[in-house]
């Protein structure tokens, strides 16, 4: 495609992890060509990026099934506000990011207006409503998966629609050298051992329900180890002052940071992880971790009935096995999460091991470049689009 063509593109992201991988591939996007315009739906990062926001991603993010009734009035209306964009400007290229209900349908429209569609990041069709596979590929034209197994999930459906394996974008944000001793001392963290992950989410309902948990389990080792020290990495989408006020109801040392999640997770020896992509990011850092998981209990009630996969945590999915334990719902308790930690605190021989299936897990997720094979791939739609 010639950079003197200026194209419109219009890209939706609703989730932080969403934003973040929109942020890479805009920017992928651009370096090949710089005068493309790219305007959606997405947070700060891919503001940062050159995305113009219509609509920020933190109106519309949610988790679970009964959370999107209490944000349905800004989803409804962020709908209506992509759409009248879409039909008043209309684009070269539709790019859709996960957040599937929003987005298959958004999809659908954009089929009615002739405009192609790159679909980044499949809904998780291989867990639940397989049945999305046949309106995805009436309405999609390109699939690109970050999941080894999901082709196949795809090419079984017998569907025509391209599907391409472009490895998993989390891998464009591992820092290629971390200063363990620096960032130490940068976050203050002069304990020895242990230091402990606290990673709540991206979203507020899980830091509501989750966070509370793990400060709980903290306190517990706190007793144990009386040099314990957490840290909390902040997602884009979560203001520092909700994080806070749990924390302050507490006599724990947890030092909260923006920086990075690796570099937070660089000196840690255990993490609690709330099931999401914060579990590879975690795995690629090969920090174990307990992965938790609760939602409200309608939620959890048709997901029980629907859901149809062994386990919550992408790192289990992807080993085929439980690599690191999974607390869900009511198993959930500070003195459980606790006593896992303190089972690979302890064991030198089980810490190991689970570092070594980390490190197979790491392998799985492919060698990186995410961003740039999808880039590749709506480029070359753009460029088809005469």
């Amino acid at each position: 495609m010639s950079n003197a063509t200026v194209k419109n593109v219009l890209i939706v992201a609703g989730e932080a992890s969403g934003d973040i991988h929109g942020a890479n591939l805009v920017r992928a996007m651009k370096k090949r060509s710089p005068r493309i315009r790219i305007r959606g739906i997405g947070g700060e990062r891919m503001a940062e990026a050159g995305v113009e926001l219509i609509v920020s991603s933190s109106e519309i993010a949610v988790v679970g099934l009964t959370e999107v009734f209490s944000r349905l009035h800004s989803i409804l209306k962020a709908r209506r506000r992509i759409i009248d964009h879409l039909k008043g400007n209309i684009p070269d290229l539709l790019i859709l990011i996960d957040y599937p209900d929003f987005n298959i349908n958004l999809a659908r429209t954009a089929k009615r207006f002739g405009i192609p569609v790159l679909y980044y990041i499949s809904p998780q069709v291989w867990a639940w409503r397989r049945g999305r596979i046949k309106k995805i590929t009436t309405r999609v034209d390109h699939m690109a998966v970050i999941l080894p197994f999901e082709r196949d999930i795809y090419l079984k459906s017998g569907t025509e629609m391209p599907v391409e394996y472009v490895g998993h974008p989390i891998l464009d944000n591992v820092p290629h050298h971390l200063d363990r001793g620096a960032i130490k001392r940068q976050l203050g963290l002069n304990a020895n051992y242990p230091i402990l992950g606290l990673l709540p989410g991206s979203r507020n309902e899980e830091i509501k329900r989750l966070l509370p948990l793990m400060i709980g389990a903290a306190e517990i080792l706190s007793k144990k180890y009386p040099n314990l020290k957490c840290v909390l990495p902040v997602a884009p989408t979560i203001t520092p002052d909700l994080v806070q006020s749990f924390i302050r109801r507490s006599s724990l040392d947890v030092i909260v940071s923006t920086r990075d999640i690796y570099s937070v997770l660089s000196n840690c020896h255990f993490a609690f992880v709330t099931s999401g992509t914060a579990t590879l990011e975690t795995a690629i850092m090969e920090i174990p971790m307990v992965i938790i998981y609760k939602v409200s209990r309608f939620s959890s009630w048709i997901g029980k009935r629907f859901i149809k996969v062994p386990y919550v945590g992408l790192v289990n999915l992807i080993a085929g096995y439980e690599a690191v334990p999974e607390l869900i719902q009511g198993e959930i308790t500070p003195r459980v999460l606790a006593d896992e930690a303190i089972r690979i605190l302890e064991d030198d021989s089980k810490r190991r091991d689970t570092v070594k299936k980390l490190r197979m897990i790491k392998g799985r997720l492919g060698s990186g470049g995410a961003s740039d094979n999808t880039a590749k791939i709506a480029l070359e739609m753009l460029a088809d689009k005469r």
